[in-house]
């Protein structure tokens, strides 16, 4: 292949690049901001199930789950301030990714990821520290703020810096990273809970400051992508750092493409109006839906109050938190798999394969929950609480190699660059907005759906099947700034909005 030059065979289009440890070291830099995301979702499904934390913030629900018989098995933790606690986080971060969308375009990727590293360590502080509800729910509020920005800017920095043929594995690391913290997270609440003395849970809450700085320190020692250099007017620049990312000197055909996105991007005042025009609608409309979708899967629910659910099942606290543990270390190395073949089989077919297997996982669990556990009795032998505990990982590993991940990866790399950022800010405004629903309303639902939950996200996964039957294109080894022609325009409905 001749420098600068690309190929392009079968719809497929490579830039020349090397995989440069540049490279490598700012996607992993990068992406610890998923590790934060993610040992934030493990810890609170594993504090929220500490008794000493239950006792010192939540009374009322401490002795539910110590007295029997006084709840439902499905309802001992249905309580709307504990629901709050968790919630607050995804609340404010869908709030905040509107103001990341504007930071992120006006002083680029880098700096919008300083600023969620920054969020993270002041809200983990008074998080660690507080001894009152409102002091929690105010420092989840400000994590929640570093969630917004770090969602925002991570899986755009990641598209955008990846070279084409590894796009999606580099991308995927945020996903990644997400499952390793929910993982370490699981781990520390087991040890913690352990604690005597009542302070377990602070120690769990206070280790959230390390993935805060990793990502502050990452922030500050990465290049910012040559897309944002340059879309930003700084061209010397940004040629320079995409020479130096793709360790090759001549890089002219990829940097003309940039140019040529960044031209219609400075045509736009606009960038949330210009997500409306007809053009930009495949792309929005899949974002969207695919947000609604990856929260529907139920995978939230699960991941949140894993300790919760377990207990409910009959384990006791530390075996809770033990199964905890093992979903965690299922999530971690079936995302493993995405990693390595989410560039070779594609997107769509991790996507469909994983709706088959989560649409049977579930529907196992709803009739092991249906015949065997009721109200005030549960009746769950040790071989069907093992089951629920593999049907539980089987569905964990489904979504770990599919939705998880490319509910991020899609998003961030089929936008036009003059709509990425609004676009971007959009996917994780609908993501935070139905986290925080799920959030707010899963124990409420358990409790008045028992084992009818399970059936209820089992749908959604069947609708998501037909959906991405129909309606998501394939986008694997697709230059990120030619979607519209080659992936947009060749989708049999996807390209009747291609002709403005």
């Amino acid at each position: 292949m001749a420098g600068g030059a690309f190929t392009s065979t079968g719809g497929e289009t490579h830039f020349e690049a090397k995989i440069t440890f540049t490279v490598i070291i700012s996607c992993i830099m990068a992406a610890t901001g998923g590790l934060m995301f993610g040992y934030d979702i493990g810890i609170s499904g594993g504090v929220t199930s500490m008794p000493s934390f239950l006792e010192k913030f939540f009374p009322e629900v401490y002795k539910s789950t110590q007295v029997h018989g006084i709840e439902s098995n499905y309802c001992k933790y249905d309580n709307q301030y504990l629901q709050m606690f968790t919630s607050s986080l995804y609340l404010a971060a869908l709030v905040a990714t509107m103001f990341a969308s504007s930071v992120t375009r006006k002083l680029g990727r880098k700096q919008t990821m300083l600023a969620a590293g920054l969020f993270f360590i002041i809200g983990t502080m008074l998080n660690a520290v507080g001894n009152t509800l409102i002091v929690l729910i105010v420092g989840r509020i400000i994590l929640g703020c570093g969630v917004g920005f770090a969602n925002q800017a991570v899986p755009v920095f990641l598209s955008e810096i990846a070279p084409t043929r590894i796009r999606g594995a580099l991308n995927i690391m945020f996903q990644l990273n997400i499952t390793i913290g929910i993982l370490i997270a699981n781990l520390v609440n087991y040890f913690t809970a352990k604690i005597e003395g009542g302070y377990g849970w602070r120690i769990s809450i206070a280790l959230s400051g390390v993935p805060a700085a990793m990502l502050t320190i990452g922030a500050l020692v990465v290049y910012d992508t040559p897309n944002s250099l340059i879309e930003r007017g700084q061209e010397a620049k940004g040629l320079a750092v995409l020479k130096k990312i793709r360790g090759v000197d001549n890089v002219d055909a990829e940097f003309e493409d940039i140019l040529k996105a960044c031209k219609v991007a400075k045509q736009v005042k606009n960038p949330f109006r210009n997500l409306l025009k007809r053009h930009n609608r495949p792309p929005l409309i899949i974002a969207i839906c695919m947000q609604v979708f990856q929260q529907f899967t139920g995978i939230n629910a699960i991941m949140f109050y894993a300790p919760v659910l377990f207990n409910t099942l009959g384990f006791k606290s530390d075996a809770s938190l033990y199964s905890a543990v093992i979903t965690g270390a299922v999530n971690v190395l079936s995302t493993l798999v995405s990693v390595y073949f989410v560039d070779k089989a594609g997107r769509r077919m991790l996507l469909l394969e994983a709706c088959v297997q989560m649409f049977v996982s579930q529907m196992i669990i709803a009739v092991v929950l249906g015949l065997k556990v009721q109200d005030y009795s549960q009746d769950l032998s040790k071989g069907f609480a093992m089951l629920v505990v593999i049907m539980v990982c089987t569905f964990v590993a489904s979504f770990a190699w599919s939705w998880g991940p490319l509910g991020w990866l899609i998003p961030s790399e089929t936008f036009p660059l003059e709509a990425r950022s609004a676009g971007q800010s959009v996917t994780v405004f609908v993501n935070m907005l139905f986290t925080f629903i799920i959030a707010q309303a899963f124990l409420s639902m358990m409790c008045h759906m028992k084992y009818g939950i399970f059936l209820f996200f089992s749908a959604w996964v069947l609708v998501m099947g037909l959906f991405t039957i129909f309606l998501i294109p394939e986008t694997k080894n697709i230059p990120i700034e030619d979607m519209n022609e080659k992936v947009w325009g060749q989708h049999w409905f996807w390209k009747s909005y291609m002709d403005d």
